[in-house]
C-alpha cells in the first residue's frame, strides 16, 4: 500500500459494550450503539438520525476523503472516460403492443429515463414521462414500475424519492400529459392493471419494509378506500405481483429463498378472489406461465434440483395434476421459461454457459440458438404480445458490447435490432476473454471468467480485480461492462469468480454454498485468487477483491480468512454483521433471510455456524489489506450501521496493514446514487481506490 498522503488520524468509535446471551453463548458488541433506535424513521427521513451517530459517520467520511482526496483528479478522469463510453441519448428497441411500440430513452446529458411510444409501424414519438423533469426537485429519484393500461390511455408509474425503496404510484393520462389525482404510497413500485383500466393491483410495504399485502385501487378514489385482496401471514415471505404471460391474470407470487406459492387474479374480473395454484410445500419452488386452459410450471418438485417444466390444467392446477413436459436433467439448470401462443422458450445453463432453447408447441420440435465465445451472457427480454413468433433476446461477452436481436421462432432467423454504442470507441479485438477452472479446497472446480487487454504480459506482475458474489443462487454473468475498461486499459486483469452460493453451475452449486456450507463460497474465492496467481495472471498482494451486499459479506470473510492474498478489498453496502442482523427479527430482511443463512434465534447449530464466519464477529488481531467499505444511510437491505460497526471493530482490533476506510452516502440507499452519471462518481471512487491499493494512483493515469 502506498504511503497515505495525509497524516489525518482515523476516527475512534467509542466502545459501549452490549452483551447478549443465547443458547448459553455470550457475544459482546462494542459498537451496537451505531444502530439508531429509530432506524425505521431514519429510512423515511434521514434528518432524524441520532446526532452522535451522524457526527461519527461524518468524521469517517472526512477521514476517507483525507486519504483518497489526492485521487480527485484521477476520479474525474475515470468519470470522463466512463461517461465517454455512454451513448448519452440512448434508447431501447421499441416493443410493440397493439397499435403502438413502447420505448425508454435518455436525452443528451440527462440522468433519468424518459418513457414514450410511437405508432407501431413508425412515426412521431410521444414522451409521457420525463424522468429528468420529475427528478429536478429531489436529491434522489428512482423510477419503480411503469406500465400502460390495456386501452393505451393511461400510464401507471412509481418513484422513490428518498432511496429507501418506498415507491409512490401515480397515474398519467396519455392525452393530457398530466397525472390524475390518485396517489398510492408506500408500495414496492409494481403495478398490474385490470383489463378495464378502472383499477390496478399493488403491494403495500408494512412498517418494517416488508411486502406482505396486495391491494386493489379504484381510479378516482382515495388510498384509504382501497380493497385488501391478499395478506401473507408469514413474515419470512416476500409477496410481489406481475402479469401472466398471456396478460389474462395478475400473478401474486409469494415465497422465501426456498419455497414459493402463487395465486391468480382474473384481470377481466378483478373483484373475484385470488385462486391458489398449488399450496406451499417447504423446499418446493415454482413459477408459472399460462396458455389457453393450461399452465406451464417451472419447478424443483420431486427433487429436480436443477428444475424441470411441468404442465397442469388451469381449472385444476394443484400438485397432483402436474405432468412432466421437460424432465429434470442433472447439471442442466433451467433458469427461466417464457411462453408464447405457439412456442415455449427456456433459458438454461450448463457448465456456467447459458443457452436459449425453443420448443414448437404444435410439432414438439426443439432447437437452440447457438453462440461460440468462451464466456458470454444471454437473456430473453420478454414481450407485451403473446400472439407472436418474435423472441427478443440480448447477448454480450466481456469483450463484446450488448446486442439485441429479434429472432423468428418459426423461420429460425435473427435480426440485429441494436448494438450497444461506445461513443469513445471500442474494438473487441483489442481485448481477450478466457476462462480457467480453480480447484477449491474440496476439489470443486470453480469457473473464473477473465478479461484483459491483448498484448498484456502474463508474467505475474499485472494487478487484478477479482469480483465475486456467491449468494441466493444468483449467477454472475460474463457480460460486457464499459466501465471496467478503465481498469483494463490501465493494465489490470479483470476476473469474475463464479463461486458456490451462486447458481453458475446449476442449483446444486447454490445449495453447496449456503447455510452450513456457506464457507465454501469464501474458500472458492480464495482458491480463485490462488489459481490466478498460479497461472501468472497476477501475484499475491496485487489483487483487489470487490463485492457488494452479500458479496460484501464475502469480502469481509475473505479479509479475515485470506487477507494475505490481497492488496485491497472494496465492500459496497456489505452484509457483514450477519449474526446480529439474523437475531433481529424486526429488520426488514431478517425473517425472509433465515432460509438462506439459518435462524440463530431458534437454532443453536445455526447460531454457532453464523458466529463461526460472520465477518464482524471474526475480526482478529491480524494484518489486513487496505479496505474501503461503502454504505447508504437510507438502505433498507444492508443497513448503514453494518459497514460502520465493521470498520470500527477492524480499526480497534487489527495488528497492522490497512488503512480501513468507511464512506457512507448520506442521501442514498442500497443502489447508491440514483442518476446514471452520479453513479459513475461512486464507480470512480472504487476504481481509484483499487489503483491506489496497487500503487498506480500516482502513475499519471
Amino acid at each position: 500500500m502506498p504511503n497515505a498522503i495525509s497524516q489525518t488520524r482515523p476516527p475512534v468509535a467509542p466502545r459501549r459494550p452490549l452483551s447478549c446471551t443465547r443458547h448459553g453463548i455470550t457475544v459482546t458488541d462494542d459498537y451496537a450503539w451505531l444502530k439508531d433506535e429509530k432506524w425505521q424513521e431514519v429510512l423515511r427521513d434521514p434528518a432524524v438520525l441520532d446526532p452522535d451517530i451522524r457526527k461519527y459517520l461524518d468524521e469517517e467520511n472526512t477521514y476517507t476523503e483525507s486519504l483518497l482526496g489526492h485521487t480527485a483528479a484521477l476520479q474525474k478522469t475515470l468519470v470522463r472516460e466512463m461517461r465517454g463510453r455512454i451513448k448519452e441519448d440512448d434508447s431501447s428497441v421499441p416493443s410493440p403492443d397493439g397499435p403502438f411500440a413502447y420505448f425508454r430513452k435518455f436525452r443528451e446529458g440527462g440522468q433519468h429515463e424518459l418513457f414514450g411510444r410511437m405508432p407501431r409501424d413508425g412515426g412521431d414519438s410521444h414522451i409521457v414521462l420525463d424522468g429528468d423533469a420529475l427528478a429536478k426537485d429531489h436529491k434522489y429519484f428512482k423510477f419503480g414500475g411503469s406500465r400502460h393500461s390495456y386501452d393505451h390511455k393511461l400510464q401507471a408509474w412509481s418513484a422513490d424519492t428518498k432511496g429507501s425503496e418506498y415507491f409512490s404510484i401515480r397515474i398519467r393520462d396519455w392525452a393530457t400529459g398530466k397525472d390524475l389525482d390518485d396517489v398510492v404510497e408506500e408500495t414496492d413500485g409494481g403495478i398490474v392493471w385490470s383489463e378495464d383500466a378502472k383499477s390496478f393491483f399493488y403491494v403495500k410495504l408494512d412498517d418494517n419494509h416488508r411486502p406482505m399485502q396486495v391491494w386493489r385501487h379504484r381510479l378516482g378514489t382515495k388510498q384509504a378506500d382501497d380493497m385488501l385482496v391478499y395478506e401473507e401471514q408469514d413474515s419470512g415471505w416476500f409477496t410481489h405481483l406481475h402479469e401472466s404471460t398471456s396478460g389474462r391474470f395478475c400473478v401474486i407470487a409469494g415465497g422465501d429463498h426456498e419455497t414459493s406459492e402463487q395465486r391468480l387474479i382474473d384481470l377481466a374480473n378483478p373483484e373475484a378472489p385470488p385462486r391458489l395454484v398449488a399450496a406451499r410445500q417447504e423446499g418446493v419452488q415454482y413459477s408459472l406461465a399460462d396458455r389457453g386452459d393450461e399452465l406451464f410450471i417451472l419447478t424443483n418438485a420431486d427433487d429436480a434440483i436443477d428444475f424441470k417444466i411441468v404442465t397442469a390444467p388451469l381449472a385444476a392446477p394443484e400438485r397432483k395434476n402436474w405432468r412432466d413436459l421437460i424432465p429434470y436433467r442433472p447439471g442442466i439448470y433451467i433458469i427461466d421459461l417464457d411462453l408464447y401462443a405457439g412456442h415455449l422458450v427456456r433459458l438454461e445453463r450448463a457448465n456456467a454457459l447459458p443457452a436459449i432453447v425453443i420448443r414448437d408447441l404444435s410439432t414438439k420440435e426443439e432447437h437452440a440458438i447457438a453462440f461460440d465465445e468462451a464466456a458470454y451472457s444471454l437473456d430473453t427480454m420478454g414481450s407485451y404480445e403473446f400472439e407472436t413468433t418474435t423472441l427478443r433476446f440480448s447477448y454480450s461477452s466481456m469483450t463484446t458490447p450488448s446486442e439485441v436481436y429479434d429472432y423468428d421462432m418459426s423461420k429460425r432467423t435473427r435480426v440485429l435490432r441494436k448494438r450497444q454504442e461506445i461513443p469513445s470507441g471500442h474494438d473487441a479485438a483489442d481485448y481477450v476473454t478466457t476462462r480457467i477452472m480453480a480447484k477449491s479446497h474440496d476439489g470443486a472446480e470453480v469457473p473464473v471468467s477473465i478479461l484483459y487487454r491483448r498484448g498484456l504480459k502474463l508474467d505475474g506482475s499485472a494487478p487484478l480485480l477479482l469480483y465475486g458474489y456467491g449468494s441466493y443462487g444468483m449467477a454472475m454473468p460474463a457480460s460486457f461492462s464499459a466501465n471496467r475498461m478503465s481498469l483494463v486499459d490501465r493494465g489490470f486483469v479483470y476476473a469474475i469468480a463464479h463461486i458456490r452460493g451462486g447458481a453458475d453451475k446449476g442449483w446444486g452449486w447454490y445449495l453447496d454454498g449456503k447455510r452450513e456450507k456457506k464457507t465454501n463460497s469464501f474458500d472458492d474465492f480464495a482458491a480463485s485468487a490462488r489459481a490466478l496467481i498460479a497461472e501468472k495472471y497476477t501475484s499475491a498482494k496485487r489483487i483487489v477483491g470487490h463485492g457488494g451486499s452479500a458479496g460484501g459479506m464475502l469480502m469481509g470473510a475473505v479479509a479475515n480468512r485470506a487477507g494475505e492474498l490481497f492488496a485491497g478489498i472494496v465492500a459496497e453496502v456489505p452484509f457483514v454483521d450477519v449474526l446480529n442482523t439474523m437475531l433481529d427479527d424486526t429488520l426488514p430482511l431478517t425473517p425472509p433471510e433465515w432460509p438462506e443463512w439459518g435462524n440463530p434465534i431458534e437454532s443453536e447449530k445455526d447460531f454457532r455456524t453464523i458466529l463461526s464466519y460472520s465477518p464482524y464477529d471474526n475480526v482478529a488481531a491480524n494484518e489486513y489489506p487496505a479496505i474501503l467499505a461503502m454504505g447508504g444511510l437510507t438502505d433498507p437491505r444492508v443497513t448503514y450501521w453494518e459497514p460502520a460497526k465493521w470498520i470500527a471493530r477492524l480499526r480497534a482490533t487489527m495488528s497492522g496493514g490497512g488503512p480501513v476506510l468507511l464512506r457512507t452516502n448520506m442521501g442514498a440507499g442500497h443502489g447508491g446514487a440514483s442518476g446514471r452519471f452520479d453513479r459513475l462518481d461512486e464507480v470512480a471512487i472504487v476504481y481509484a481506490f483499487a489503483l491506489w491499493a496497487v500503487g498506480m494512483a500516482e502513475a499519471g493515469v
